[in-house]
């Protein structure tokens, strides 16, 4: 605190010796910038707490992260139990990779978004930086260990430094949940199948209309060769065409003329490119394009993506799919067909929808495409190992689940417990616990309130209000005639069982419900 002290006394000696004349010096500082820096200091100094020595510590999570209450955890388990099954149904097993990485692994790989990627201190002699997607590490993964073939998903957290929107679920900490194939295979089978999982996913999770839009590589570096695009623009100008899904074309078309050095006539010919949406019939219409059809980049593309949605109409997802040549993703490591799936609209309806638009409106929640040069890049020899794969935004996907559970009646549960062991009066306490351990012992989720001596209508208002299905009730008549009474806590329903009967019974009940 004494450089803030002594700040102030300076800038009050300078005040009144020069009222708000410019200090003629090296440096040019005015009075009012010397004041503008005093306040901040003192603003700084109120924040961290007086001259008495207290730290005032502000509790607060970092900024572009978030804590998950049980309600909200029970829903982000919901989704990851949706998106594994599919995993698995399609084959998939699974990995895992350390969460920091060799600075030097992740260099060079995203293009324009490395500047996204949080460094880590010199860690004795190792430049570290924590992991900024699934799919560098796991290329990595496949050149270390020798990989030629494996279909994997991997879930876990990533890093980004980017700008947090917690409202369009964007976040610094998230999870991707991963799904690729590697491996040499016949073209677009394995990729036709990514789609497939996509729309399985989507549509399984309920989140609403959604659009899945594919183009490739080849495609787009054939369009900026056919429209006058020097080669060594052509990652650049992808970066700023990956942006229509955010801009203007004006700004788009701006971007790339005024800051990138593009030749107006040649944005002019790529905005009428990436106007084009359709299916099968567009990429056959683009084969006898006068311009692209001299290309042979953009003709070996096309041919693919015909091929593609002659996959996709025996998969029965071509009604979710379309090809749209504005799609290009910035990730340098893209070497042939990309795609991204948007949710068109949230699955919210009426006042819900429109007094929440801000909050469900969140873009992108899948994407992927085709790597075939990345594990090469690791590889001591350059062996290339074809890959292909999807990678989900859960925590987009969930800021949609979320909200659409907020705006429904049906309660979230936040516990599994099929039962409540409930005494009806006093000094049944090791009866309770004899039976939940019984229970326990069976594989059924139960539990008892942590008291000697509850009352029964709190017993059976905890079950209301966590959602418990059932109460197995002990009384003193019950243990004369060694019976439990199993009530049925939505309608009420009371029915005495054997102790040999209850479990085979709490079993039918939670099974049909």
């Amino acid at each position: 605190m004494l450089a803030v002290s002594c700040v102030r006394a300076c800038s009050r000696a300078f005040r009144s010796a020069t009222p708000m004349r410019p200090v003629h010096s090296a440096v040019g500082i005015t009075v009012a910038q010397i004041d503008e820096e005093v306040a901040k200091l003192l603003e700084l100094k109120a924040k961290l707490g007086g001259d008495d020595g207290k730290h005032q510590f502000v509790l607060k999570t970092a900024k572009g992260t978030r804590d998950y209450n049980p309600k909200q955890m029970a829903i982000r388990e919901k989704v990851f139990n949706t998106v594994v099954a599919c995993f698995k149904r399609h084959g998939a097993e699974t990995i895992d990779t350390p969460v920091f990485e060799l600075k030097e692994t992740l260099t060079g790989k995203y293009g324009e978004d490395s500047k996204l990627i949080y460094d880590l201190k010199d860690q004795g002699g190792e430049l570290l930086s924590l992991r900024y997607d699934l799919t560098v590490p796991f290329a990595r993964y496949l050149a270390m260990n020798k990989i030629t073939n494996i279909k994997r998903y991997h879930i876990a957290k990533v890093y980004r430094r980017d700008n947090p929107s917690m409202t369009r679920g964007r976040y610094r900490e998230f999870y991707q949940c991963d799904f690729d194939i590697a491996g040499q295979y016949d073209a677009m089978i394995p990729d036709a199948e990514c789609l497939k999982i996509v729309h399985e996913i989507l549509s399984e999770l309920e989140l609403g209309d959604f659009r899945i839009k594919v183009n490739d590589r080849r495609i787009l570096d054939g369009m900026f060769a056919a429209c006058g695009v020097p080669d060594d623009k052509f990652r650049t100008i992808c970066s700023t065409v990956d942006k229509l899904d955010k801009m203007s074309w004006e700004d788009v078309k701006n971007e790339m003329v005024n800051e990138k050095g593009l030749s107006e006539q040649a944005a002019d010919l790529i905005g009428e490119f990436v106007s084009m949406q359709g299916g099968r019939d567009l990429a056959e219409r683009l084969l006898q394009n006068p311009r692209l059809s001299q290309n042979k980049l953009a003709c070996s593309g096309l041919s693919d993506v015909k091929l593609l949605f002659s996959y996709l109409e025996l998969f029965q997802v071509t009604d979710k799919v379309v090809f749209d040549l504005s799609l290009a993703r910035g990730l340098d490591y893209y070497t042939g067909l990309i795609y991204e799936a948007v949710l068109t609209q949230a699955g919210l309806s009426g006042d819900t929808l429109n007094g929440a638009e801000d909050s469900v409106s969140v873009g992108s929640v899948a994407g992927g495409g085709r790597y075939d040069g990345l594990v090469g890049m690791f590889d001591p020899k350059g062996r290339k190992v074809p890959c292909v794969g999807v990678s989900f935004g859960i925590e987009r996907i969930f800021t949609i689940m979320e909200q659409k559970a907020e705006s429904s009646a049906d309660k979230v549960r936040t516990t599994e417990v099929q039962v409540l062991v409930a005494s009806a009066q006093k000094n049944l306490l090791e009866e309770r616990l004899k039976l939940v351990t019984d229970l326990w012992k069976a594989g059924i989720k139960a539990e008892v309130m942590y008291k000697k001596n509850p009352k029964l209508l709190s017993q059976l208002q905890h079950c209301e209000e966590s959602g418990i299905p059932l109460v197995a009730i002990l009384g003193e008549q019950e243990l004369k005639d060694g019976v439990v009474k199993l009530r049925v806590v939505a309608t009420r329903e009371e029915v005495d069982f054997s102790r040999a009967d209850l479990i085979r019974e709490i079993r039918r009940r939670t099974s049909e419900a």
